[in-house]
C-alpha cells in the first residue's frame, strides 16, 4: 500500500505487490457504468493502499506494515478454510497503529447454501444478524460497511442470489451499511443474441440486480488480479500511483484487490516476475507475511475507525 505521512498512506508514495488466480484468461468485458443507487468512488484524488490476509499478522508487525499500508482487512468470522478467527479482539491495536479497515464476513459457498436446513433467504438473514453482532463486539461504529465475502465468481445462481441479497438487505436495515467482496474478473455467461459467447462479472450481476429490484446500495470491493489491468505484486509508485478502483474495469468499485497470494498463474503470466519464487506476494512486508493487495479512494474504506 502506499505510504502516507504518519496515518494515511497515499498511493502516490507507495508501491504495490501482488497478483494470483488459477483460471483461464477471459478477455475483459467492457466496463459497465455505475447505477444511480451505487455512487462511484472519488477517482479525482490519489488512492490509498491496503492489504488483507486470512491470518492476523501479529502486533509486532503493525508498525512496519503501516509504513506501506493505510488500511487492512478485518474478519468478523472464520476466514475461508480456517477453523478459527485470529483477527478477533485486535481492532484496538489496529486503530492505535493508524489503520483503516475493510470489515469482512465470510459468506456461504453454494454447496453450503444448498445443504443448509434453512432457506437461502433465512440463512442470509441469520448470517447478517451474526455479522452485526460480531461487528458490535469488535467495537465498529454505526455506518461501518460490512463486506460479504462472495468467494465464487460469475453470475450468481438463484440460491446464491437469494442468500446474498437477504444478507445485504438485512445489513442495510441495520445501523451498518452493506458491501461485498466479489469477482471483477469476466466469466463465461453463455451465448449472446447472435450466438457469440458473452461474459459477466459478479460485480456486474450484483449491480444489475440491485437496480432491477430497487434494493439498497451494495459497496463493491472487486477482485481483479489479471495482468493487465492489474500491475502485479508491486508497491512501486511508478506502477500504482496513477491507479484507481475504476481501473479494475468496474467503474463504481470502492476497492480494487489487484494482487493475491498465492498468484493465479493463468491470469498473472505477464506479471509473474513481480511475485516471489513461492508464488506469493510480500509487498515489502516481513518475508513470512504474504499478502493480498488492494487500493481504494479512502484510507478507511469500511469507515470502521
Amino acid at each position: 500500500m502506499t505510504r502516507i505521512l504518519p496515518a494515511a498512506l497515499l498511493l502516490t508514495t507507495l508501491a504495490l505487490t501482488a497478483c494470483n488466480t488459477a483460471s483461464a484468461r477471459i478477455e475483459p468485458a467492457a466496463a459497465v457504468q455505475p447505477t444511480p443507487e451505487v455512487p462511484a468512488a472519488d477517482n479525482s484524488k490519489p488512492s490509498f493502499l491496503g492489504f488483507d490476509r486470512n491470518d492476523y499478522p501479529g502486533d509486532s508487525d503493525l508498525v512496519a506494515l503501516h509504513e506501506h499500508f493505510a488500511f487492512t482487512g478485518f474478519w468478523l468470522n472464520n476466514p475461508p478454510g480456517e477453523q478459527a478467527n485470529s483477527w478477533a479482539g485486535h481492532r484496538p491495536q489496529l486503530v492505535a497503529a493508524g489503520f483503516g479497515f475493510l470489515v469482512l464476513w465470510n459468506g456461504r459457498l453454494d454447496a453450503e447454501i444448498k445443504h443448509s436446513k434453512l432457506s437461502p433467504d433465512a440463512l442470509g438473514r441469520q448470517d447478517a444478524q451474526n455479522a452485526i453482532a460480531s461487528a458490535r463486539r469488535e467495537g465498529f461504529p454505526d455506518n461501518t460497511i460490512l463486506f460479504l465475502d462472495q468467494e465464487e465468481g460469475g453470475r450468481l445462481l438463484p440460491e446464491q442470489s437469494a442468500y446474498f441479497f437477504a444478507f445485504t438487505e438485512a445489513i442495510a436495515a441495520s445501523p451498518f451499511r452493506a458491501g461485498s467482496y466479489l469477482s471483477g474478473q469476466p466469466s463465461d455467461d453463455g451465448p449472446g443474441a447472435h450466438g457469440k459467447r458473452i461474459t459477466i462479472t459478479t460485480a456486474q450481476d450484483v449491480r444489475e440486480t440491485v437496480a432491477a429490484k430497487h434494493l439498497h446500495p451494495v459497496a463493491l470491493w472487486v477482485s481483479q488480479d489479471a495482468c493487465p489491468p492489474a500491475p502485479g505484486c508491486t508497491v512501486d509508485p511508478s506502477a500504482v500511483a496513477h491507479l484507481h478502483p475504476k481501473d479494475s474495469g468496474t467503474l463504481d468499485a470502492q476497492v480494487w484487490q489487484y494482487a493475491q497470494s498465492p498468484q493465479r498463474p493463468d491470469l498473472t503470466h505477464s506479471c509473474t516476475a513481480t511475485y516471489a519464487k513461492d508464488g506469493n506476494c510480500y509487498a515489502g512486508a516481513s518475508p513470512d507475511i504474504f499478502l493480498d493487495l488492494n487500493l481504494a479512494a479512502s484510507p478507511d474504506p469500511s469507515h470502521g475507525r
